[in-house]
């Protein structure tokens, strides 16, 4: 019930608590003037409430005949306290709220660029529910803490810190019985908070899983309901979504506890007040309206205390929020410290004896020696799992070597600048992407969005996908939905065949890019990709050796390593893999054309590859 880092222990996790609620109001500092004009209007507020304690004086002895001046001003400052409140409501709540808006935008969007600056390998080890509970769920557990909790903290804090020194000067040897319950009541209080913490960590991996679960259910929707996975689901979302109940309620007990608790307290605390306060020797020459004024004033802490235990449980979730966002914003980088600029490249690409694995135990890519020259086709071919796309995915870098170099004309790619590296290069996977926008502004994407209309028709010609667009409902401005799931499979990979040619990058990778299209799509397909591949670098990654045959060098993987290099007609003659694959494929195809002549050392191959594939 936790994303995949859950299992290590966060560094911020012991962190004290103020040291984390420090970087959180850091966060304010460019709005320190609204933070400081919301502070004031508190302390209006506060001071206000604590001058009613001072009026009931007043009051009480204008009834009492001490004070007949009293009958004009008393209803007048009656007015002007409840207006100064007024005021000083008004500045504190609309301040603090202009505040922690922003503070919550502006973490809200430090956590989503940093989303798009991490690692690929950050993200296959990530669980996307987690990674989206942080953006909804944990900041707006942090909202609590950056609005409720600094709002009662500051505005219930000086209320209470106003109504002890006024008690203290009305009569301080009483006001010493109020200040003996103070270390109690921040026992209670401090118990209670770490209770939150741990509670609140659960709580939140708890509504991650949540939303993995639930994005699963939604996306997969399809194959839940074909293989009958419906009971399982819900199974799995009741048990998710009942731990998360146990962990609120275990919330709420405790806020049950600890606020009556803190409220019982402080009672006891009035009654001993009480009882002293009837004794002559402790009320000295205390008038019946200071008197009545110190109870009243002794009353109202009450409140002020319970709300301020309240906010512990909402401070305590928003810090145990922050915690986790801050971790993820100090996750490292994508290695970005290239210094060389790439305005065009000529598309020549060497590795040399590059190894690359996804753990230590499992090595993807061993000894990879290969040269592409400028403008050459590559394909690489072999059985699943053989390390054709790990090896595509290096050059762009979307992972990092272990060992070895790869060498865009000539220098590292880590020397170039990584946007630029990437400029160079246009990709086609076989998990097409699209965004819920229009189709233009799908094929027209990141860079490529001030193409004009006219470029992007030709694109989606080209792509074979002009005649399906044109007859959407409203052409290019059809919006396709979420992940284009108003268009089928290979209209989705002709869009992004289209983005790809828009691009016209020096170096092309197609990674089963015409694997979701019929038989007449991908002659057609395979007809534009001819043309858009000529003086251009272009590793194709194909499972269909027909789509490749004339490639100018054909590599055949198998297990991470380079097992056959040579062109179509080379590898037949060979009579290894290559032939066996082709041969094979050919066969179950029911084919059309001669397929290779089978010797001895043919047949020995095509046995150990059906070992392997078996």
């Amino acid at each position: 019930m936790s994303d995949k880092n859950s299992a290590q222990t966060s560094p911020l996790e012991n962190t004290n608590d103020w040291v984390i609620y420090k970087r959180l109001l850091s966060y304010v500092k460019p709005f320190w003037a609204a933070f400081a004009v919301s502070i004031v209007g508190f302390a209006l507020f506060s001071l206000a409430s604590v001058g009613f304690a001072e009026l009931m004086k007043h009051m009480v002895d204008a009834v009492n005949g001490e004070n007949t001046d009293s009958r004009f001003w008393i209803p007048v400052s009656l007015v002007g306290l409840f207006f100064i409140r007024g005021i000083g409501s008004f500045l504190g709540n609309y301040c603090l709220a202009y505040v922690s808006n922003f503070v919550i935008h502006d973490l809200r969007t430090d956590l989503f660029n940093k989303f798009l600056s991490l690692s690929s390998s950050f993200f296959d080890q990530s669980a996307s529910g987690h990674l989206v509970a942080k953006i909804t769920f944990h900041v707006t557990q942090v909202t609590g803490a950056v609005t409720d909790a600094v709002r009662v903290l500051i505005r219930e804090g000086i209320f209470v810190i106003g109504l002890l020194s006024y008690l203290l000067y009305v009569n301080w040897r009483l006001s010493l019985v109020i200040l003996s319950i103070t270390p109690i009541i921040a026992w209670v209080v401090g118990y209670a908070g770490r209770r939150f913490r741990g509670i609140s960590s659960r709580i939140q991996n708890s509504m991650g899983d949540v939303t993995q679960v639930s994005t699963e259910a939604v996306n997969g929707y399809r194959e839940v309901r074909i293989f009958g996975g419906s009971h399982i689901e819900k199974n799995r979302f009741n048990k998710i979504s009942n731990y998360t109940r146990q962990q609120m309620m275990k919330m709420e007990a405790t806020i049950a506890i600890s606020s009556p608790l803190i409220q019982f307290i402080t009672a006891f605390a009035m009654a001993v007040l009480v009882w002293l306060a009837l004794s002559p020797e402790m009320i000295g020459d205390m008038t019946p309206g200071a008197f009545v004024a110190f109870i009243s004033a002794a009353s109202m802490l009450p409140k002020p205390l319970k709300q301020l235990s309240d906010i512990n449980a909402k401070l305590q979730r928003g810090l145990a929020a922050a915690v986790d966002i801050f971790e993820q914003l100090d996750q490292e980088d994508e290695n970005d410290t290239g210094q060389l600029p790439l305005a065009e490249a000529t598309g020549r690409i060497d590795f040399v004896n590059v190894d690359f694995s996804y753990s230590p135990k499992k090595p993807v890519l061993k000894g990879i020696n290969l040269t592409i020259e400028a403008g050459q086709t590559i394909a690489l071919v072999g059985k699943s799992g053989s390390g054709k796309t790990t090896l595509a995915n290096l050059i762009p870098r979307f992972y990092e070597v272990q060992s070895g170099q790869i060498l865009l004309d000539g220098q590292p790619i880590e020397s170039f600048k990584l946007a630029e590296l990437r400029n160079q290069i246009a990709l086609v996977s076989q998990q097409v992407t699209l965004f819920n926008d229009t189709v233009q502004n799908n094929i027209a994407y990141g860079r490529l969005a001030n193409a004009s209309l006219k470029e992007v028709r030709e694109a989606a010609e080209a792509a074979n996908a002009l005649e399906f667009i044109e007859q959407l409902p409203n052409g290019f401005d059809t919006l396709v939905g979420d992940d284009g799931v108003l268009l089928s499979g290979g209209q989705r990979q002709r869009m992004a065949i289209a983005r790809s040619l828009l691009k016209n990058a020096p170096i092309l990778i197609l990674d089963e890019a015409t694997s979701a299209l019929d038989t007449q799509s991908e002659k057609n397909i395979q007809q534009a990709l001819e043309r858009v591949m000529e003086n251009r670098t272009t590793l194709v990654i194909a499972h269909r050796l027909s789509t490749i045959e004339n490639a100018d060098k054909i590599v055949v993987m198998d297990q991470g390593e380079i097992i056959e290099v040579g062109t179509h007609k080379e590898l037949l003659e060979k009579s290894g893999r290559y032939a066996l694959l082709y041969r094979m494929q050919f066969s179950d195809d029911g084919g059309t054309s001669p397929a290779p002549v089978q010797t001895a050392q043919s047949a020995e191959v095509e046995a150990e590859t059906k070992k392997d594939l078996s």
